[in-house]
């Protein structure tokens, strides 16, 4: 997401009754910055944003041309404003073995047994997110419950920083940095550990993959979650390794079945061993080790 605080215009689309890969793929590569916004009834409506008005005969025809079916849809133009904050995204709670996370728009913190987030999504969370994220947290309970404990997590391309926030849930004894190329990722994340009182606790900055002065101060870690794409996984797999420890993990996701053997192939020959692969839909997150 790379679309800062200005004039922009948005096209909401109408909903339909699941997020559609195709669909989501095409919004995400379309628009400068996209969402998926659930509706009160649960239904997944896109989002897009541009800096500058849509040409609709020029989105119809891309559309056409990647083979998807646009639904209909309205634009409105965003005055030169903090539209970030004044659009806050409504998504279902994202709910799995451990967590309950919510959106800043619910008026009351739901009753739970779970560990509770409370997140301002905006942007940051992006759209095509609600699957890996669910995928990612499901690793991160899965190390948790195997015992692992790490005191030193890196968030890279952190979006609304919610798995480093989970992680710092699980593991009262963690620290975490959370990193991402667009600025106002990271002012989503200080926004969402701040009103989760984890604010002490993490540290958040700006950077362009591992050339962040934030990274290198508390680097190596023990645990480094990852939820973008695929091929910035894979030109970051030597980084990956660098920092962290020796019998340390990663969390990777934000790629496709197709894709899985090449992330996963990479990061073998940068020195990790696979430990395990799950999937929503097509979509895939992997749990892989350094070697010692």
């Amino acid at each position: 997401m790379q679309m800062q605080s200005g004039q922009s215009w948005q096209i909401v689309f109408a909903p339909v009754k699941s997020p559609d890969e195709k669909l989501d793929a095409f919004i995400e590569n379309f628009f400068a910055a996209s969402a998926c916004d659930y509706t009160d009834d649960g239904l997944c409506r896109y989002v897009g944003y541009s800096a500058r008005p849509v040409d609709r005969q020029r989105l119809a025809e891309a559309a056409a041309a990647a083979g998807v079916v646009l639904p209909s849809f309205t634009g409105e133009y965003l005055p030169p404003e903090n539209w970030l904050k004044k659009n806050v995204i409504r998504f279902a709670p994202l709910k799995t073995r451990d967590f309950y996370i919510y959106g800043s728009h619910e008026s009351a913190a739901p009753r739970t047994t779970k560990h509770k987030l409370r997140i301002y999504a905006a942007t940051a969370f992006g759209s095509g997110r609600h699957q890996t994220t669910r995928l990612c947290l499901r690793l991160v309970s899965r190390l948790f419950h195997r015992g692992f404990s790490p005191t030193g997590i890196l968030d890279m391309g952190c979006g609304s920083g919610i798995l480093a926030l989970a992680s710092l849930r699980l593991w009262p004894a963690a620290r975490a940095v959370a990193a991402d190329i667009d600025p106002e990722a990271i002012i989503v994340t200080l926004q969402n550990a701040a009103d989760n009182n984890l604010d002490e606790r993490i540290n958040a900055a700006a950077g362009d993959g591992f050339d962040n002065p934030a990274i290198d101060k508390e680097s190596p870690f023990e645990l480094i979650l990852a939820n973008i794409l695929a091929r910035p996984l894979t030109e970051m797999a030597p980084q990956m390794a660098k920092h962290l420890r020796p019998g340390g993990h990663v969390v990777l996701s934000g790629f496709t079945a197709e894709q899985t053997d090449w992330v996963v192939n990479t990061y073998k020959n940068a020195g990790f061993t696979l430990s395990a692969v799950v999937k929503n839909q097509n979509w895939r997150a992997i749990l892989m080790e350094k070697r010692k």
